[in-house]
């Protein structure tokens, strides 16, 4: 993401931080928990999120891991950390979560750190030429066995036909990026070109657009 993208993302989300879940979680916290649901957090595990928005993830995953695991979080926008931060000491768990404000990629963690990553309406707002860049970023810090859940925003299927909306969604994004940020992608395809063999996808529908929640499991240490 070129710098001055990063700095207009940046302050876009500023900007809608305090009203985010009026606009988007009405919408979106179905597909979120499905994708919650399908990583399966277990406890003593160690999550992160990327682009945690106003942190109702967070505190789903940090409660997953109980007292002995770890969640952290990284987000481009400042507002919409301190919106989760304050969120997440609302619910008591600030000892088992760490956030943090950055661009990715890449990402400011270690190599293996994590068990599972999670993404939730967001690898759909990277260009398409960057998402398999990011998705091997995110295989570089999940360890040997760990899996990524990712609940994007899809295309249609070859036998499907496009919506009116999504017609009308796939327009505006061409010519209005910078109002309609993100896209409809091939979601199993981009996790399966980052190296990902073993994957899952379940589909729903947001107002007639269809929506991915994409599984995949980076191979265990010794694995051919």
């Amino acid at each position: 993401m070129t710098d001055e993208r990063h700095s207009a993302t940046q302050r876009f989300y500023d900007r809608i931080s305090h009203v985010y879940d009026l606009i988007a979680d009405a919408g979106e916290h179905e597909a979120r928990e499905k994708g919650l649901a399908a990583l399966h957090a277990r406890p003593g595990e160690r999550i992160l999120e990327i682009g945690f928005g106003t942190g109702h993830s967070l505190v789903d995953l940090a409660t997953a891991v109980g007292s002995t695991g770890h969640v952290s979080g990284v987000d481009i926008a400042p507002k919409m950390r301190d919106v989760a931060q304050h969120r997440v000491t609302k619910e008591s768990l600030a000892d088992r979560i760490d956030l943090s404000v950055a661009a990715i990629p890449p990402l400011p963690y270690d190599d293996a750190a994590f068990d599972g990553v999670f993404l939730s309406f967001v690898l759909e707002l990277f260009p398409l030429v960057e998402i398999v860049g990011v998705l091997r970023e995110i295989d570089r810090v999940l360890r040997p066995g760990g899996r990524v859940c990712v609940v994007s925003m899809a295309t249609t299927r070859d036998d499907e036909s496009d919506s009116f909306l999504e017609k009308t969604y796939k327009w505006l994004h061409h010519h209005f990026p910078h109002i309609v940020d993100c896209q409809p992608i091939d979601v199993v395809n981009k996790v399966r070109a980052a190296g990902y063999d073993d994957v899952e996808e379940t589909r729903m529908d947001i107002w007639t657009l269809p929506v991915a929640t994409v599984v995949g499991w980076k191979p265990a240490a010794g694995s051919p």
